[in-house]
């Protein structure tokens, strides 16, 4: 992941996970240009690489993130940028490659998520929160309408009606409440375990079967937005693919031996 080192997103390797964490805790880790354009190419660089086999996203500080930093988009009203292009250069992007990611993301939420800081936790496909992790969905505060995929992830987890509700009236969600509406895959009593939890939650995934995760992540995608006949179709497609991986066959043949398959990604 070379050329793609920031202040303002640390990038840190161990065995197969990475952790991305947002880094500008004086801020709350709210998302600036720089931030965004680090985080966005990262991600793309993450992708492509198949020895990282997990991701967590975290936030340095007490906050996750705030989302858009307010004080920059202030002065680009100023100047009379008025379009939010950065929804197309920066979030979009982010949450399409956040989300497709062909490999395990967990999302370590310490403190307040919130905007599009919240769209971004919600795209990871595990959260892992302590006491103070607290959910905002902030859009309509500011006048704004949601972004960062938050309009896709949001009914996918909690349902249109719940949805509608956390975004018009914009209100906070605690971290028991969080939980309970499944914005929190698992909470922690200890805010200061809430990264190591999700990074050794993370290591354990890396350790799996992740041709097989990346592929179950595809199938649910196209199996919830389109039609049975879709969903049949990605599953052959899929078992195809995972049927001819050296995973699979060192899982059977553990199996048929009695014994625990070790994976190795391929």
């Amino acid at each position: 992941m070379s050329g793609l080192k920031t202040d303002s997103l640390l990038v840190d390797r161990t065995d197969a996970v990475v952790t991305l964490t947002l880094n500008r805790p004086d801020a709350m880790n709210a998302l600036d240009v720089d931030l965004k354009e680090a985080l966005r190419d990262t991600l793309a660089s993450i992708e492509t690489d198949r020895s990282i086999r997990a991701v967590v996203l975290a936030g340095a500080g007490k906050a996750f993130c705030v989302g858009q930093d307010l004080r920059e988009h202030a002065r680009d009203l100023d100047k009379g940028a008025t379009e939010l292009d950065t929804v197309r250069q920066h979030y979009n992007p982010i949450a399409q490659r956040l989300a497709s990611l062909p490999k395990p993301v967990v999302a370590a939420v310490r403190g307040t998520a919130a905007g599009a800081g919240a769209s971004l936790a919600l795209l990871a496909d595990f959260r892992i929160g302590g006491p103070r992790t607290t959910f905002l969905m902030a859009f309509s505060n500011v006048g704004l309408a949601g972004d960062t995929g938050v309009t896709w992830s949001l009914p996918h987890i909690v349902g249109r009606a719940r949805a509608l509700e956390l975004l018009l009236l914009a209100q906070p969600v605690r971290a028991q409440e969080s939980l309970d509406y499944g914005l929190l895959t698992q909470l922690v009593t200890d805010d200061e375990q809430v990264l190591p939890t999700a990074q050794e939650f993370a290591a354990r995934l890396a350790a799996g079967p992740t041709v097989a995760y990346a592929a179950i992540k595809r199938e649910l995608s196209i199996g919830t937005a389109g039609s049975l006949s879709d969903a049949l179709a990605a599953e052959a497609q899929a078992q195809a693919i995972c049927g001819r991986t050296a995973d699979h066959q060192a899982a059977v043949t553990a199996f048929v031996a009695k014994e625990k398959p070790v994976f190795e990604g391929r």
